[in-house]
């Protein structure tokens, strides 16, 4: 057999795709070289044929070995060894004994949970989930907002979960149903400098920048100094950790949260340890070996030499947990059904806490992007690693879930970033071009449905970023789970280019004006991003540009005649006269047939900038801009209320 042809027959049994199609219609074969780097990087050998036959044997005996974790719908059997006798012990308490059918599979079980299923020589964890996640009833609307652009007095120059405490409470008198933020995962106390809030360290941890403290200065600018505001608030933190005396409620807030924050504490010594002594050992896997495992000797006996260092890092865990506690707690008392919103970055920094904490079910090696489309002709390279799937299904999903219990631990809702990374991601190996990758496929079925049994233990709704190449079915398929799409106003669009009447758009989605990487509205009608692209270079052809935009314009403005939310004679406003034309955008989409309205804090305010452009770094202002006016009174503005008002009567 040539060579090749084995090869591609391996890396497709390893989940890869040996082919695609882009966004343009156009069919790609991956390279040779390609698969045998991404390959390697997943621990199969695929240099020669001897090598490719012993992984694609290795992969057929890890096929048939049997998984700690099994997942199944309720009312669906589950696959069992044939005719095997069983005892199926159920969360809730009570079992019942049987045996396997001749077919291979267990009775079905109509019970949502985790189940024990012990056989005669092993046991194993049955997760039955129900038919779709928890969905909503009724038409709310809510808001969108960058939780670190969220100000109040003495908040020491960046967003904090007092201010979003503010806020929510000021939202739920208006009416609201939610309120989105933006990922608070954890970021590196010892390098104030990162601070995207989609590369984190961990997505089980949470921002200590985020901590409410009282710290006078640094409010007033309309961008955030991150590393002057996270360095004030940490000196500011330590300070009261030296001064505390021992907290009851943290410990037994420490020993419940278990190995997640133990980790994560000595990681962030660790971290602190070796990057603080020579920057060259910001990446864990730069360290002295016998600290590159967290189970290692050596991680353990530096735990115990610096345990009030570590303490530190788990006590400010305890209180950035407790306050975005506070923050939801605010939200339901303030009358919103669904209170806060979480956001699940994609992925994390591989040179941080949770890459180092769960090696065995990361992609260590990998990177993940998106290939060319639309908007990126070049790909994307976003320098971070996910979850491995193989490594997911060895290790019962521990990790997914883990982590999915932690986005939903103080929320009524989650959106999952790039939700097409349940089914595939583009991976890269370390050091190629974002164009250089390929698709690596994830066992869709099984995460879904675990993310609708957590979704139904918590009670919350789950919002996909379904935006960009989706693979085929896969949109129908968020649907018929409960997984709620966006549909964003500028996309809503028919082949002719007009954009759709909102009242056909689809009701089990989330309806927005814009998102955190598209303009505001008022930045979008001004042509205010055209600006800053052409500044930038980013812009193709200019004047094509800006003539899509005036028919854009006409388009949409005719769009709001026919919805209704501007009178039918009506002329559209020009393009630096941007209140009428936020006004109108808000009401239209409040008029959709989507349960969801989130209308992004930028357009409520009708601000221009917006919060992060895509494609840039330090060229524009990423993750820096504050909002204008303090949380608690921020909607109380006369504008601002009508806008809502008129959001609300459009919701019904």
């Amino acid at each position: 057999m040539p060579q090749d042809k084995a090869l591609r027959e391996l890396a497709a049994q390893a989940g890869l795709a040996v082919e695609w199609r882009d966004a343009f219609g156009e069919d790609h074969e991956v390279p040779p070289e390609t698969l045998r780097a991404v390959l390697s990087a997943l621990g199969y050998d695929a240099g020669s044929d001897n090598q490719i036959a012993a992984s694609r044997h290795r992969l057929d005996e890890e096929a048939k070995a049997a998984a700690p974790l099994v997942v199944t719908e309720a009312g669906v059997p589950a696959p069992a060894p044939p005719r095997e006798k069983f005892r199926l012990l159920f969360e809730t308490g009570g079992s019942i004994d049987g045996r396997a059918t001749d077919d291979g599979h267990l009775p079905p079980v109509d019970v949502p949970g985790y189940h024990i299923v012990e056989f005669a020589d092993r046991s194993i964890t049955l997760a039955v989930a129900p038919a779709h996640c928890p969905r909503l009833h009724g038409r709310g609307w809510g808001l969108a907002v960058q939780l670190y652009s969220l100000r109040r007095p003495n908040d020491g120059g960046v967003g904090d979960f007092a201010a979003l405490t503010d806020l929510v409470r000021s939202a739920g008198r208006h009416g609201a149903s939610a309120v989105a933020i933006s990922p608070v995962h954890a970021q590196f106390s010892a390098d104030p400098d990162r601070f995207s809030p989609y590369a984190p360290s961990s997505r089980l941890m949470l921002n200590v920048a985020h901590i409410p403290c009282d710290i006078a200065g640094g409010a007033n600018g309309d961008l955030i100094d991150w590393p002057r505001a996270v360095r004030a608030r940490l000196s500011h933190l330590r300070a009261r950790y030296d001064q505390q005396a021992d907290d009851a409620d943290f410990d037994a807030w420490r020993r419940m949260q278990g190995n997640a924050v133990e980790r994560h504490a000595r990681f962030e010594a660790l971290h602190a340890h070796f990057y603080g002594a020579d920057p060259h050992h910001w990446h864990w896997r730069s360290w002295p070996e016998a600290f590159r495992s967290p189970e290692s000797p050596a991680v353990a006996a530096f735990a115990a030499d610096h345990a009030r260092e570590v303490t530190y890092h788990a006590w400010l865990q305890y209180l950035a947990d407790t306050a975005l506690g506070a923050a939801q707690k605010a939200a339901r008392e303030a009358g919103m059904p669904v209170g806060l919103i979480s956001d699940l970055a994609v992925g994390t920094d591989s040179g941080g806490s949770h890459a180092w904490s769960r090696q065995a079910e990361t992609l260590i090696g990998l990177k993940i992007g998106a290939p060319p489309d639309l908007l990126n002709p070049h790909g994307q390279d976003w320098g971070l690693v996910a979850f491995s799937p193989t490594g997911l299904r060895r290790n019962g999903y521990a990790a997914f879930t883990e982590m999915l219990r932690a986005a939903l631990r103080h929320a009524g809702g989650v959106r999952i970033d790039h939700v097409m990374g349940l089914a595939r991601l583009w991976v890269l190996p370390e050091g190629a071009h974002a164009t250089e990758g390929t698709y690596l496929h994830f066992p869709q079925d099984d995460m879904l449905r675990l993310v609708a049994l957590e979704a139904s233990r918590h009670r919350a709704i789950v919002i996909g970023e379904d935006l960009g190449t989706l693979p085929y079915g896969f949109k129908p398929l968020l649907q018929s789970e409960g997984i709620m799409g966006l549909r964003v106003l500028y996309f809503e669009r028919d082949k002719s280019g007009q954009f759709t009447p909102p009242a056909g758009w689809t009701p089990d989605a989330v309806a927005m004006t814009s998102t955190h990487d598209l303009p505001p509205f008022a930045g979008w009608w001004s042509g205010h991003d055209l600006e800053w692209r052409a500044r930038l270079g980013l812009l193709g052809d200019e004047q094509a540009e800006r003539d899509g935009r005036d028919r854009d314009r006409a388009w949409l403005w005719n769009a709001f005649r026919t919805s209704g939310v501007v009178p039918a004679e009506s002329e559209a406003p020009p393009a630096w006269d941007t209140w009428p034309a936020v006004e109108a955008a808000i009401a239209h989409v409040g008029t959709s047939a989507c349960e969801l309205a989130m209308i992004p804090a930028e357009d409520v305010l009708a601000l221009r900038e917006q919060p992060n452009l895509p494609g840039t770094m330090d060229e524009h202002p990423n993750w820096r801009r504050r909002l204008p006016a303090d949380a608690a009174t921020m909607l109380d503005e006369p504008d601002v209320t009508a806008r809502l008002d008129r959001l609300a009567t459009a919701r019904g």
